[in-house]
């Protein structure tokens, strides 16, 4: 065990949107950020931009999906950097196939990316954190993890097993203090993808309501928030969504 008072958090799944401005959130607060990604070199301008921010970030080779990686990775931050006070698993794997085009392929990799390898990092992060009697461990979810939509048949299935598997943690965990939630993003992010998607379907930006997207800074706040509860009022599922989103 690394005997740094780092405060550490952990993100897996620190893409250039909303992993990233979590990543950004949590080193504003003065966490050592360690960021998991597949390919660890894309991570090179984050781990920059939080260093020139103040902050400190490393990066890490990590496939959410692979049980070894996902055992060395968890090993080598506990044992050379600090004790990972939280981690927020964000792997994404949205896609869109309608029932009859979906293949066997599809649907378990779909399942794999946010479903399995959820349960990997959450059981990874608690075996460091049910020792020590506390911490955090929270996943990403989406509008998918409550209601099953057409042409969503792969990643609704897996968005709502991840949202059970939280669930299920979250109550063998909290007694043990730790805090396991589930954040529920019922809307379009401001990403890159999602203006492509819109422009797919023909959707007129100029005509969305302002903030009408919802920013990936806004994500990484309510993830802090959630940090931030009093274990006498812990938070299981928060569900965000801006403020002209029909739900």
């Amino acid at each position: 065990m690394s005997s740094t008072a780092e405060k550490v958090a952990l993100i897996v799944g620190a893409g250039d949107y909303i992993g990233s401005a979590i990543a950004k959130r949590f080193a504003q607060e003065g966490y050592l950020v360690c960021l998991g990604r597949r390919k660890a070199e894309k991570l090179a301008p984050l781990v920059d931009e939080i260093s020139k921010l103040g902050g400190k970030a490393k990066a890490f080779a990590l496939d959410a999906r692979d049980e070894a990686n996902v055992e060395q990775v968890f090993a080598e931050i506990e044992n050379t950097v600090g004790e990972i006070d939280v981690m927020i698993f964000n792997v994404g794997a949205n896609v869109q196939f309608p029932i009859l085009e979906t293949t066997s392929r599809v649907f378990h990799k779909v399942w794999e990316m946010a479903c399995f390898a959820g349960f990997l990092n959450g059981r990874e992060a608690a075996k460091y954190m049910v020792p020590r009697k506390r911490g955090s461990i929270f996943f990403t979810g989406a509008t998918a993890s409550v209601k099953g939509n057409a042409g969503f048949g792969a990643f609704s299935s897996a968005k709502a097993g991840l949202r059970s598997l939280a669930q299920a943690m979250a109550r063998e965990l909290g007694p043990q203090n730790i805090h396991v939630a589930h954040l529920v993003i019922d809307a379009g992010v401001d990403t890159e993808w999602v203006h492509q998607l819109m422009k797919e379907r023909g959707i007129d930006e100029s005509s969305l309501p302002e903030d009408g997207l919802m920013k990936p800074e806004s994500v990484a706040q309510a993830y802090w928030q959630l940090h931030q509860q009093s274990r006498d009022a812990w938070t299981f599922e928060l569900d965000i969504r801006p403020y002209a989103e029909k739900w």
